[in-house]
């Protein structure tokens, strides 16, 4: 079914359309808190977590075919806070304590720690352009769209983030 008609139903307070959607994006969702929080306890509550929000504030998304970005933003928000606590907590994740050695991020545990600290000193609208690219396999043209920003702004800060992290690692 179309994702704006689901999008209406979800507003409607239909949780059969809002089960339906939740399934078209888990996925991407959990791979992306999974890279990003490298602990599989964490990445499902982030995205739990945000699946609860999304439910209940539905009703507050303007654009009806910007469901995927309005909620990979609330993951995105989800993450972001959790990292904060370790960086307070200062632990690292280690296989001990839940983290993951494997990600597509990287091959070795070296790897991608050095790829993920790139990118979290990102600025966080190129984290989210990255993050839109890479995990939900938006196109530029739609990126820009739902950022509501120039197709050209897009690629630019893209290809400067990618050159970023390229000359980081």
């Amino acid at each position: 079914m179309e994702e704006r008609l689901l999008v209406k139903r979800a507003k409607h307070g239909d949780l059969d359309a809002f089960a339906e959607l939740y399934g078209k994006v888990y996925k991407k969702l959990y791979q992306y808190a999974l890279c990003t929080l490298r602990n599989p306890q964490d990445a499902e509550d982030a995205v739990s977590e945000a699946v609860t929000d999304a439910f209940e504030t539905i009703g507050k998304l303007q654009k009806d075919e910007a469901f995927s970005a309005w909620i990979y933003r609330i993951v995105v928000n989800k993450c972001n806070r959790k990292m904060r606590e370790y960086y307070i907590q200062k632990e690292e994740l280690t296989e001990e304590n839940g983290g993951q050695d494997s990600c597509v991020w990287g091959d070795t545990r070296e790897e991608y720690m050095e790829v993920r600290q790139t990118f979290l000193s990102l600025p966080k609208e190129d984290r989210m352009i990255i993050g839109m690219h890479i995990f939900f396999g938006y196109k530029t043209k739609e990126i820009a769209a739902i950022l509501k920003m120039n197709e050209n702004t897009v690629r630019s800060k893209e290809s400067r983030a990618i050159q970023k992290m390229k000359k980081e690692k």
